[in-house]
């Protein structure tokens, strides 16, 4: 939403504590901005900080999530809600790298559990899987925008990943059946135009 000349000149005019009751009714309708102010104006923690505390978090709830594998809806929900918590890191440090980095250190932790996972039938562990492979493509859309200074950090990571993920037979072949190229988890083999060809893929009703 693009705000007019006039409507900025006559929030400048307004008096500092009108100002602030107005700061304070929408910190409290906004979690999100609340804390993103927070966390740039008075927050002694830096966005590295924030995303090394993350990772134990994260470690720590898949941890507990993967007692409940047997019961895949739950797990799921789980696992969603650690997703939701990265989203929210992402949001109020702006840490564009964390925003790779620790959604595919959570799925290395999901598969942390691959002879749990393996044992499940296929059928009850298929929307997980889809998930995952899922996470793992918009990571590698984000990774082309990142600065190549990042790139050999993540690559380590995404090493680690392609073992995990040719290690479960399933999840192995859905990436194949799903048009995934395990070529494509070396960054510097990512092809141009990526988000054309997941958008192909995408469009021939994979991935979905």
């Amino acid at each position: 939403m693009e705000y007019s000349k006039e409507f900025k000149a006559a929030l400048s005019e307004l008096k500092p504590i009108e100002k602030d009751r107005l700061i304070f009714r929408l910190l409290k309708k906004d979690k999100i901005l609340s804390k993103k102010l927070y966390f740039e104006l008075i927050d002694t923690e830096n966005a590295d900080q924030k995303r090394d505390a993350m990772e134990e978090h994260i470690k720590e709830k898949v941890e507990f999530a993967s007692k409940y594998i047997s019961n895949q809806k739950y797990f799921v929900v789980l696992i969603r809600k650690i997703s939701a918590e990265i989203t929210e890191h992402v949001k109020v440090t702006t840490d564009k790298f964390g925003d790779v980095s620790l959604n595919l250190f959570l799925i290395n932790q999901i598969l942390e559990s691959n002879d749990k996972l393996s044992r499940q039938r296929f059928n009850d562990i298929y929307k997980l899987y889809l998930y995952l492979i899922n996470k793992v493509v918009k990571s590698l859309l984000l990774i082309k925008k990142l600065d190549e200074d990042y790139w050999m950090e993540l690559d380590e990571i995404l090493n680690e990943l392609h073992d995990k993920i040719t290690s479960n037979v399933y999840l192995e072949k859905l990436f194949i059946n799903n048009g995934i190229d395990f070529n494509w988890l070396t960054i510097e083999k990512i092809p141009d135009h990526f988000d054309l060809i997941i958008k192909d893929i995408k469009n021939h009703g994979f991935l979905k």
